[in-house]
C-alpha cells in the first residue's frame, strides 16, 4: 500500500517551479528521478528535492491539468513548516519569478523589490520610454 500523497497546484511552467525551490533554499533535481517514502517505497517525478531527514518531496506533471503536482510520503514529512506552508511559499515565488521574467520581457526593471512583515513581496517596476 503506497503512503505517497498528491497534492495538486497551479504551477504550469517547469522554469519558474525550478527557481523558486532554489530561491527557498532547496535544490532540485531535473529529469525523471525516484521519491522515497515509507519503507524504501518510490514513485517517480520529473523534479525532486532529496531530503535527509524525512521523505523526499517530488513535482510531476500531471498532463490532465497541464501542471504540477507535488508528490510526497506526508507521514514523513520532516521539514521546518507543514505542507501547506511548503506550497504556499513555493506558488509565492513561483509567482514572484513570472513576474519578474514577463517585466523584463516588456521592458520593464525592478527599482524597488521589499518582503512585508505580513510576508507579502511589493515591486515596484519602471520603464523608460524613448
Amino acid at each position: 500500500m503506497s503512503h505517497f500523497s498528491t497534492v495538486k497546484t497551479q504551477l504550469r511552467k517547469k522554469e519558474y517551479l525550478k527557481q523558486a525551490l532554489i530561491d527557498l533554499g532547496y535544490v532540485p533535481q531535473e529529469g525523471v528521478n525516484l521519491v522515497r517514502g515509507y519503507r524504501g517505497q518510490t514513485v517517480k517525478a520529473e523534479m525532486t528535492i532529496e531530503m535527509n531527514s524525512g521523505g523526499d518531496i517530488g513535482f510531476r506533471f500531471n498532463e490532465s491539468s497541464k501542471s504540477y503536482e507535488l508528490v510526497t510520503d506526508l507521514d514523513l514529512w520532516r521539514q521546518s513548516i507543514p505542507v501547506e506552508r511548503f506550497l504556499a511559499q513555493v506558488t509565492q515565488r513561483y509567482a514572484l519569478n513570472t513576474v519578474l521574467d514577463s517585466t523584463a520581457q516588456e521592458g520593464f526593471q525592478i527599482s524597488e523589490q521589499k518582503r512585508n512583515l505580513d510576508g507579502s513581496i511589493e515591486l515596484v517596476v519602471t520603464r523608460w520610454d524613448s
